[in-house]
């Protein structure tokens, strides 16, 4: 199809994708693929499908406190969409977004999308540093933030140079504040203008939060009128060098996603409501907990309270909700509450994030009688890729090729393996990886493949096998923890020489953070501490990261060059455990 112009005036992120011929192949072979239109607004498609088909006033975004149809939700965005407008924001500015999974949130995310911003959605849990690095990449032009979650966006901004001189604005008290640079933190346009960064007469002097001011504004508003190549968000990730990646995914990509995994595999109904743990921030929560329902006119439920196991169980049964999200570790916890209090009216349950151990699959299986809906995906492909609804199960393989995409298992030269064989996952299909400025592209796609990094086999009826991960990833309960970023972490305790962080398997959690530690002279290795190392942990990077074990030794094993050998680590951390 012929591109449509982009309305994107900041070409920031497009001037830093990769380079054309690093990209991935997309393969549009689906009837439903083929008919997506060049010019599309991701945000407008959604509504709009919702209206067609005759659920403008269904419910849509669920709370303790409010219940949103479709037709108020739109009217909320248009609203927040004008306020956006008049910070003076254009087409193409990222605007960080930083908020746990809420009504708020979501309407947020929306309305930053649909106005032909980029949004670059953040987890709740991190700290300074690390939204540190995300603002340098990706050079945000204001900040929508959560007010309980300011002071960590106020540290990270101070840390940078170039925002620790810039004047904020803040609008605060309620659920989201505006945090909005006097110039922006991106680019000018090429006469020298700056793209975004004042707002208009009489906003600055107020004190008020998003939702205030969008009180303040029309409920109709044109939707920005994007391209389909026009990019819709930023994502986060950590590779293995610790360091953050940018995936970079436009307004085509997440629609045609949803032509894919919910329609093929999911196959939700307007009448589900939906809830789950990921956050927001993760594209297996953006997916699950807020696009896919969406597309099919479902609702979605966020509590006022944090998941627990037991909470999660509880709240399947108040609310009726009938498709549930989470990762592995968190079903084997919920097990002996659903025994305990019923699941209600769930009938999906959604297993991704990390591995599905079988065991996990029938513990849960036997609790609630439902047999799990796993999956793999990947941040840079946006969502899953490869799966098997519960009446296609396969127990010890997590499924089949996802409609729409390609995978197969290849050796190290990229040569197809026969059917058995262990060797790299290589996918391909209507998304795929692109870097925001990133040299790693042209390691994730290679020759027009993407290879997820997972080591994989799949037998002669096509289920693929999960084996390992093929880099240093530590995958943790649902998380993905880098090693090199928990070592740099712990090497700025001054009680710590040496250290190297790898992942042992664990049967509850997936895996664990182990950490192998060389103290300096005159240090002592007991359990004092290792707690006090585990709380600098705490204190530096989100909580998750922090090793649950760590192991004083007297000199790590490297290579003749002076290369950690983390084979050789978590060799040692598996044995320790047998």
């Amino acid at each position: 199809m012929a591109p449509h112009p982009s309305a994107q005036t900041d070409r920031f992120v497009h001037d830093r994708l990769p380079p054309r011929e690093q990209w991935p192949e997309l393969r549009y072979d689906l009837p439903e693929l083929q008919q997506l239109p060049a010019q599309l607004n991701l945000v407008q498609a959604l509504f709009d499908r919702a209206s067609a088909s005759g659920h403008a006033d269904r419910p849509f975004l669920r709370s303790d406190e409010r219940t949103l149809s479709y037709a108020q939700a739109r009217a909320e965005v248009n609203r927040m969409a004008h306020v956006l407008e008049q910070l003076g924001l254009q087409p193409g500015n990222r605007v960080l977004l930083r908020g746990g999974n809420s009504v708020a949130m979501a309407l947020a995310w929306l309305a930053v999308v649909q106005s032909g911003l980029i949004a670059v959605a953040t987890m709740p849990l991190l700290r300074a540093t690390e939204l540190k690095a995300i603002i340098d990449k990706s050079e945000p032009s204001a900040a929508l933030c959560d007010v309980k979650l300011q002071d960590e966006l106020k540290a990270a901004l101070a840390l940078s140079p170039e925002a620790a001189s810039m004047p904020l604005r803040l609008f605060n008290t309620s659920d989201t504040a505006v945090v909005l640079p006097q110039r922006p933190l991106g680019r000018a346009k090429d006469d020298g203008t700056p793209l975004g960064g004042l707002a208009s007469p009489g906003l600055g002097a107020q004190s008020l939060s998003l939702e205030a001011l969008a009180r303040q504004q029309s409920d109709s508003a044109t939707p920005c009128p994007t391209s389909a190549d026009d990019i819709a968000l930023l994502v986060f990730t950590s590779g293995t060098t610790g360091s953050p990646k940018a995936a970079v995914h436009t307004h085509r990509d997440v629609l045609a996603a949803c032509e894919t995994w919910p329609r093929h595999v999911l196959r939700a109904t307007p009448d589900d409501i939906v809830m789950g743990s990921p956050p927001l921030a993760f594209t297996f929560g953006l997916g699950g907990l807020l696009v896919f329902p969406m597309w099919v006119g479902a609702s979605v439920y966020f509590p006022s309270i944090p998941y627990t196991p037991e909470a999660m169980v509880k709240l399947i049964g108040q609310v009726g909700a009938t498709i549930c999200y989470t990762a592995p570790t968190f079903y084997r916890q919920m097990a002996a509450f659903a025994r305990q209090h019923g699941i209600g009216r769930l009938r999906i349950s959604v297993s991704a994030g990390e591995g599905l151990p079988d065991a996990t699959r029938q513990l849960w299986k036997e609790a609630s009688g439902l047999e799990m809906l796993d999956g793999i995906g990947a941040t840079e492909m946006f969502h899953i890729f490869i799966s098997a609804a519960p009446a296609d199960v396969k127990r010890g393989a997590i499924g089949l090729v996802v409609p729409g995409y390609e995978a197969k298992i290849v050796n190290e030269q990229g040569e197809e393996l026969p059917r058995g064989e262990v060797g790299r996952l290589a996918v391909k299909g209507p998304t795929g990886c692109k870097y925001l400025d990133d040299p790693r592209q042209s390691n994730y796609v290679q020759g027009g493949w993407n290879f997820p990094g997972d080591a994989f086999s799949q037998d002669d009826n096509g289920y693929f096998v999960y084996q390992a991960r093929t880099d240093d990833m530590i995958i943790t309960a649902g998380y993905n923890v880098a090693g090199p970023e928990v070592e740099a972490a712990l090497l700025q305790h001054p009680s710590v020489a040496e250290c190297g962080v790898v992942g042992r398997p664990d049967e509850e959690r997936g895996m664990v953070i182990v950490a192998y530690v060389v103290l300096k002279p005159g240090e002592t290795g007991d359990s004092t501490q290792v707690k006090i190392l585990q709380d600098h942990v705490k204190q530096t990077l989100a909580p998750y990261k922090y090793p649950r074990d760590v192991v004083f030794v007297p000199q790590l094993p490297r290579t003749e060059t002076g290369k950690l050998q983390r084979f050789a680590l978590r060799k040692m951390a598996t044995e320790a455990r047998t």
